[in-house]
C-alpha cells in the first residue's frame, strides 16, 4: 500500500482527500503546517506528498518544499493550493515540485499525477540503483586496486585526492567513499568548481550574508553547511580560485567557516573529498594551486585510470548500462552479440566511461532489435577502430577472419592512395576490376573528405 503525506491547514481538504485517497487503497497522513509536516516526512518517508501553498505557522508550502528537499528529494511533492498563479507553478516546478494542482482538486486528476509521480521515483529509486552499483563495476587488477583503498579509506576521516581524465569515474569514487564511511547517513553536497564563476564560488562553499554585495537579497547557506555533519565533494577543484583556495585552507585548518560578509565564525563538521583532472603539481609549478592546500587535501591519493587502460572492465560496464537504459526508458531488454562487444572494446573512448555510457544509450534507443550486432553499431555511425587483435578475438570462423583482415588491409590500401583505386590496385598488384569487386563485397567506402578517386573525374 503506498503511503501519501497531505500538508494542509484546511480540515475539510484534509477530510476530502482522506475520504477519496483511502478508498483508492493509498495509506494517508496528515500535518496541519509545514513544521508537522516535516516531522511526519522524517518519521515516515511517505511514497508522495500533497502539499498546501498557503498555510499558517510562519512557513508556507515553498519554505516547506524546499525543507523536505533536503531531507529526501527523491520523494515527489505535489502543490495544491486554491491561491496560486502561473508564476506560482513556475516557481514550485523550478523548487522541485513535481506538479501543481489547482484547488478545488480535480479527482480524476489528482490520481493520474499521483501514479506519475509514484512510478517516477520508483523508477528512479531502481536506475539509483544501478548507478550506486557502477562503483563495484569492473574486474581489472586497476579497479580492484582501488576498490581496497575505499575499503580501507571509506571508514575514516582521510581526506582524499582523486585524480584522473574527464569521464573516467572520479565522481563514482568519491560517492562510493561517502556510503561506506560513517557519514553516510549524512549529506553528501558536491560542487563542480569549473562550473562556477570566479566571482560566485566563494558564496556558493561560503555562503553569504543579505546585503553583502549587488544581488544579495537574502542570507544564502553555502555547501560547507550544507555539508556539516557529511561530505563534501570539491570536483574539479583546479579550477578553484586563488582566493577561494585560501578560504577552503582555513576551513580545513580550524574547521570554521565565515560568509561573504559576515563577521561571526561558523564551525562545520565536514569531510572533504576533491577530484580533478589536472596536474596540480603542474599547477602548482605555475603559481595557481597552493602548495599547502595540495598537501592538506592529498592525505590519501587515488588515480582512477583511463578506460583504454582496463579494456577488460567494459563488457561489465556496456550490460550494466545497457539494463539502465531499457530500464529508464521502458525498452524490452537488449543484448549485444560478442562481436559487437568486441569492437567496442577496441575503442579509445577518449570520454571515458562517460563516452562510453553516452554511445551505449545511443545504441539501444535507436536500434530497432533485441539483438545489438556490429551492423547496427556501423547504421549509428559509430565504427571503432578494429585492429588484428580484435579480429583474432571476434571471427566466428577463419573465413570470416580472412575477410575481415582483408577487407582492413584494403581500406588501410586505398587511404594511403587517397583512395585512388588504380594507384591502389599497382601497389597491390592486382587487377583494377579485382580491386573494384572486392571494394564492393565489404561495402568499403572513403571518408566524406577524401578527394576524388582519378578514375571517376
Amino acid at each position: 500500500m503506498k503511503t501519501i503525506l497531505a500538508i494542509d491547514d484546511e480540515k475539510s481538504v484534509r477530510d476530502s482527500l482522506k475520504m477519496i485517497l483511502e478508498y483508492e487503497k493509498y495509506s494517508v497522513i496528515f500535518a496541519e503546517n509545514g513544521l508537522k509536516g516535516i516531522e511526519e516526512f522524517k518519521q515516515n518517508l511517505p511514497d508522495a506528498v500533497l502539499l498546501d501553498i498557503k498555510m499558517p505557522g510562519g512557513m508556507d508550502g515553498m519554505e516547506t518544499l524546499k525543507e523536505l528537499r533536503k531531507i529526501n528529494s527523491d520523494i515527489p511533492v505535489i502543490i495544491i493550493s486554491g491561491h496560486g498563479t502561473l508564476e506560482t507553478a513556475v516557481e514550485a516546478v523550478k523548487s522541485g515540485a513535481f506538479d501543481y494542482l489547482p484547488k478545488p482538486l480535480d479527482r480524476d486528476k489528482l490520481f493520474i499525477t499521483l501514479r506519475n509521480a509514484i512510478e517516477k521515483r520508483n523508477l528512479h529509486v531502481e536506475v539509483k540503483k544501478i548507478r550506486d552499483k557502477e562503483t563495484i563495476l569492473g574486474s581489472s587488477s586497476k579497479m580492484n586496486e582501488i576498490l581496497e583503498i575505499i575499503k580501507r579509506v571509506g571508514n575514516t576521516e582521510a581526506r582524499v585526492l582523486i585524480t584522473g581524465e574527464s569521464g573516467s569515474g572520479k565522481e563514482l569514487v568519491a560517492k562510493a567513499l561517502h556510503r561506506s564511511s560513517k557519514r553516510s547517513n549524512m549529506p553528501l553536497v558536491e560542487v563542480n568548481c569549473a562550473a562556477i564563476p570566479a566571482e560566485l564560488i566563494e558564496s556558493e562553499l561560503f555562503g553569504h550574508e543579505r546585503g553583502s554585495f549587488t544581488g544579495a537579497t537574502n542570507q544564502r547557506i553555502g555547501k560547507f553547511e550544507q555539508a556539516d555533519g557529511g561530505t563534501l565533494f570539491l570536483d574539479e577543484i583546479g579550477d578553484m580560485s586563488h582566493a577561494a583556495q585560501a578560504k577552503v585552507l582555513r576551513a580545513l585548518e580550524e574547521g570554521k567557516i565565515e560568509r561573504v560578509g559576515g563577521n561571526k565564525l561558523i564551525a562545520v563538521d565536514v569531510r572533504v573529498i576533491a577530484a580533478t583532472n589536472k596536474s596540480l603539481a603542474d599547477e602548482i609549478k605555475k603559481g595557481t594551486f597552493r602548495e599547502d592546500l595540495y598537501h592538506r587535501l592529498n592525505v590519501i591519493p587515488i588515480s582512477v585510470p583511463p578506460l583504454r587502460e582496463r579494456r577488460e572492465d567494459i563488457p561489465i560496464l556496456v550490460n550494466a548500462f545497457i539494463e539502465e537504459t531499457c530500464l529508464r526508458n521502458g525498452i524490452a531488454p537488449k543484448k549485444i552479440t560478442p562481436r559487437a562487444m568486441e569492437s567496442l572494446k577496441s575503442y579509445e573512448w577518449q570520454g571515458n566511461v562517460r563516452e562510453l555510457r553516452n554511445i551505449v544509450e545511443r545504441i539501444i534507443i535507436m536500434s530497432s532489435g533485441a539483438s545489438i550486432d556490429l551492423a547496427e553499431l556501423e547504421l549509428l555511425s559509430f565504427t571503432p577502430k578494429e585492429t588484428v587483435d580484435t579480429i583474432v578475438q571476434s571471427s566466428e570462423s577463419f573465413q570470416d577472419f580472412k575477410d575481415r583482415a582483408e577487407a582492413m588491409f584494403i581500406k588501410h590500401q586505398l587511404k594511403l592512395h587517397n583512395w585512388n583505386v588504380s594507384k591502389t590496385a599497382e601497389a597491390m598488384e592486382m587487377e583494377r576490376s579485382h580491386l573494384y569487386t572486392k571494394i564492393k563485397k565489404y561495402g568499403l567506402e572513403r571518408d566524406s573528405n577524401s578527394p576524388p578517386d582519378e578514375d571517376e573525374k
